[in-house]
């Protein structure tokens, strides 16, 4: 079944061009010069997505995406502009508009907007284009990721080892999955490992295998993930956190391209693509000799780095309703969409867990909304729960540290020789951490004196 879209613009020369894009690319295209057109079009047949001028008579663009929204909020929207910037972009997507393009538009950029699209209209969910199959599982409409995707594909045909940076929750993996899928390699398999997740102790053998009685606990041989991605890609998320001395055996089997099993005494031979990625700025690691600078350059041929979600909120509503899409199915619920202002609350969300985090908030609603369409209400407690509970490490530490010192305190019923002592700090360092978190001994002398 080919998928439909309603094309709409009082501007004929544009209506022309955007016909023949979409018809050439395999769409099933619907034009309209006009919104009150396009709203008949649009009930007597089975639309995919709409795309309409911002600018027109009578009915604007904001006009018809609001009635069309009202007959059905799962078809997604894009708006055409000549007036466009990033403001106007923002503002549009706070509607629920899935997307905005500024004209003169670049065709590539409109296909790829479409392609997007339809990944999240359910029954277009699984794309039938196969050029857009490698990176089916990457939602993204924002022009930052589309330049990273394009570079992507590039370095995907060859073999060279690509470094990828972002923040946690960014979608690294996904990434370097994409990268596999469209890669000479895709065929063969691809194997990934936390190297942050795994203990020293237990990440040689992981990585490379060993032999039978090698240490204890070692019953039989184990193949490690080098021989288990042969032929295919091995991907070593959270490089950065790998110790010193598996670095240094890793460098070693990507140079010789030989691997040797805890244990064993023969080499053997890999073919594997190596991508890794981290969250750590390598560059300081490697100036704390906390990572080999030889190991660094070895796999940091090709960077590429990710957008946190904050640097590319245009992106929300459309990873929201991807994931409102999926969720649906999972917890047999048929919500239609977010309201308006709970959409523009989860755009201004600060966002410090990235993708990650914004799939949990909208499992929460999901879960928990009882209305067809999800409510501010709903959004902004979500969000409160959920970024109370992603405080930083520097914040969970300091929240111990007043805790500990709160109990210390009430312990030795005030006294801070005694407090001290038990703390390991001479008595002139523990004052001055109380004074930091503002702790009066004395008020626990009077608690105490008062019970």
């Amino acid at each position: 079944m080919k998928q439909t879209i309603l094309v709409v613009d009082d501007d004929a020369d544009i209506l022309n061009l955007l016909e023949m894009r979409l018809s050439a690319s395999g769409y099933h295209v619907v034009a309209a010069s006009s919104g009150q057109q396009a709203l008949s079009l649009f009930n007597m047949q089975a639309i995919g997505l709409v795309i309409s001028d911002l600018r027109m008579p009578e009915m604007d663009g904001f006009a018809l995406y609001t009635a069309i929204h009202q007959l059905n909020a799962t078809v997604p929207f894009i708006l055409l502009t000549a007036h466009g910037s990033i403001p106007e972009a923002v503002h549009a997507t706070q509607q629920g508009v899935f997307s905005f393009l500024t004209k003169p538009f670049d065709s590539k950029v409109l296909l790829e907007l479409v392609a997007n699209a339809f990944k999240i209209t359910p029954q277009y969910a699984i794309s039938n284009h196969d050029d857009e199959a490698w990176r089916s599982s990457i939602i993204s409409g924002s022009q930052q990721m589309q330049s990273l995707l394009a570079q992507a594909k590039l370095v995907a045909a060859s073999d060279a080892s690509v470094l990828i940076q972002g923040e946690s929750g960014t979608g690294k993996e996904l990434l370097a999955q994409s990268i596999h899928n469209a890669s000479p390699r895709h065929a063969d398999p691809f194997v990934a490992i936390n190297c942050a997740a795994i203990p020293e102790a237990l990440l040689e053998s992981e990585l490379f295998g060993h032999k039978k009685g090698a240490f204890t606990g070692a019953t039989r041989d184990h193949q490690g993930l080098f021989q288990t991605a042969n032929g295919g890609t091995l991907f070593l998320d959270e490089i950065g956190d790998m110790p010193m001395s598996i670095q240094a055996k890793l460098l070693r089997a990507l140079q010789e391209r030989l691997i040797r099993p805890v244990g064993g005494t023969n080499q053997i031979p890999i073919n594997v693509r190596v991508l890794c990625a981290t969250h750590k700025n390598l560059l300081e690691e490697m100036q704390e000799k906390r990572f080999r600078e030889d190991l660094y350059y070895r796999i940091n041929v090709v960077n590429l780095s990710i957008p946190s979600l904050a640097a590319r909120r245009e992106d929300i509503p459309l990873l929201a309703n991807y994931f409102l899409a999926n969720l649906n199915k999972k917890y047999h619920k048929k919500l239609n969409g977010f309201a308006p202002d709970a959409l523009e609350l989860m755009i201004a969300a600060p966002w410090p867990g990235n993708i990650r985090q914004l799939q949990n908030i909208i499992e929460q609603v999901v879960v928990l909304s009882t209305t067809p369409i999800v409510t501010s209400a709903l959004v902004q407690k979500a969000l409160q729960d959920n970024i109370s509970s992603m405080i930083s490490f520097d914040t969970a530490r300091k929240n111990f540290e007043q805790q500990y010192l709160i109990n210390l305190m009430k312990a030795t019923q005030g006294n801070v020789t005694q407090a001290a002592r038990i703390a390991d700090r001479n008595r002139t360092e523990f004052y001055k951490i109380l004074e930091r978190h503002q702790i009066n001994p004395a008020l626990f002398k009077a608690t105490v004196a008062n019970d």
